[in-house]
């Protein structure tokens, strides 16, 4: 082949990198719990692989595959949610009196797993503010930091780090780096390739891309952390199902377009928000009103279909009295489907890390998480315009 096919090419293809041994352009889906061995003298040879079925099967393989090829790595491993590929990477790196640094942004059910089970294991966490500089942020380290979290834009408010200077001063240092891609969902933005050491994503978002799967991944260049982690996920259990793995397979082959046209009618949608009086502040990274604009320009291809927006309300009251009067928008959690939602954003705001005394700016008025899918935006507008009579 003369030139090498585009990312998008080498995703779709039914016939690049996999063996086909059969006519079907998907992959089959293979379930099995036993698996048998051509005589008894291998039994119990390490280097025969699979053994079993959590080992994974060829659904299994072929999903990650996929995944190493969309986040340029040279492992990536597939787990039974998102938020279990987020805390594996911390069972399996970080040890007692040991301490991650995890941003202040991110995602909640990562906050509650830090501060009840890995506190229960003597792991010790510090958070810090998204705003500060990658020299601020280490400057945070001691010699217990093990580990940083990153997680840009930050879920709900959507902060932007400097991700590629944290990762070059937390290697300097010999500190680990894992960052919560799923935001960039392995095409806006590629973890690995800004040098963070351990790049996740909930694959039950874009990936996945029709709200019916639960799975995540994550992916290494380096083989120590790939034996790590394949250690910690057998040592656990973990294990992914071949009909996840398979619809997780089905979805990337879309992912392209579909995260195209959510984050073009998301931006459609954000910007006339930006112009209407009910609003006290868009928050969209792709915005040039946004603080972090252009950091997000420098090291995003694209923005998704996600952004907050403050509405000059009275907190929780108006934000839900508005939610109730959408008629196109969910009212759900998760986001990435082909659906759009909405939720209001306060209660989880209110459950961020107190780390100085000035008051929240996105507790002022009533705030608003929309995802945008992939219905018609003009509907969406329309949809939106008609509830904001709750702010007039």
């Amino acid at each position: 082949m003369p030139n090498s096919p585009k990312e998008t090419t080498r995703l779709t293809s039914a016939t690049l990198g996999r063996q086909n041994s059969r006519r079907a352009v998907n992959t089959a889906v293979e379930r099995g719990s036993t698996v048998l061995f051509e005589n008894a003298e291998v039994l119990y040879n390490d280097d025969i692989k699979p053994t079993y079925g959590t080992d994974g099967l060829s659904t299994q393989n072929e999903l990650c595959r996929l995944i190493a090829e969309l986040e340029g790595a040279q492992e990536s491993f597939i787990l039974p949610s998102g938020l279990a590929a987020l805390t594996l990477p911390m069972f399996a790196f970080l040890s007692a009196g040991d301490e991650i640094l995890v941003v202040n942004s991110c995602y909640r059910p990562v906050r509650r797993f830090l501060e009840t089970q890995m506190k229960r294991f003597g792991v010790i966490t510090r958070y810090y503010e998204p705003r500060l500089t990658p020299e601020e942020v280490l400057a945070l380290a001691t010699p217990q930091t093990k580990m940083i979290y990153v997680e840009s834009p930050g879920s709900l408010t959507f902060d932007i780090q400097d991700i590629p200077g944290i990762a070059k001063l937390a290697k300097a240092r010999g500190i680990l780096t894992l960052c919560d891609n799923t935001y960039g969902a392995g095409v806006l933005f590629k973890p690995l390739a800004h040098g963070i050491d351990l790049s996740m994503q909930a694959l039950t978002k874009y990936v996945g891309g029709h709200s019916d799967v639960l799975i995540g991944s994550v992916s290494v260049n380096d083989p120590k952390l790939a034996k790590g982690l394949h250690d910690a996920i057998k040592a656990w259990g973990f294990f992914t199902s071949a009909d996840e793995s398979y619809l997780a397979s089905r979805g990337i082959r879309s992912l392209h377009l579909r995260l195209k046209q959510s984050g073009d009618s998301a931006l459609k949608v954000a910007k006339w928000l930006e112009g209407r009086p009910e609003v006290l502040k868009v928050v969209h990274p792709a915005l040039e009103s946004h603080p972090g604009h252009e950091i997000f320009k420098r090291d995003f291809t694209d923005a998704n279909g996600l952004f907050m927006v403050l509405f000059k309300g009275n907190g929780d009251k108006d934000s839900q009295a508005f939610l109730n009067k959408l008629k196109l928008f969910g009212l759900g959690f998760s986001w990435g489907g082909y659906e759009s939602l909405a939720t209001n954003s306060e209660p989880q705001i209110r459950g961020r890390a107190r780390l100085s005394d000035e008051p929240d700016p996105y507790l002022q008025g009533s705030a608003v998480r929309f995802y945008v899918g992939l219905e018609d935006p003009d509907d969406l507008i329309s949809d939106i315009e008609q509830a904001l009579s709750v702010f007039g």
